[in-house]
């Protein structure tokens, strides 16, 4: 499922863009909140979460389960 973002223009619906969805396809929308973050704190938390996806896909990331288990050990 992908999402899609649309804006409220003269009281419609309009998406940002183009969607190749069947016709008379059933949507659900959900409102989106403000987060109450600028927009230059939204471009470093993006920012953050690319290097650290590329940090995973490089393998540089510890195991959850090997995490936990150290902690529960006391180390």
């Amino acid at each position: 499922m992908k999402a899609l973002k649309a804006q409220v223009r003269g009281g419609r619906l309009v998406l940002d863009e183009p969607t190749e969805l069947p016709e008379g396809t059933e949507v659900e929308l959900t409102l989106v909140e403000d987060d109450g973050m600028d927009s230059e704190e939204r471009a470093r938390l993006l920012k953050e979460l690319d290097e650290s996806q590329a940090e995973y896909e490089r393998g540089e990331h510890d195991d959850a389960f090997e995490f936990l288990a150290q902690l529960r050990a006391g180390r």
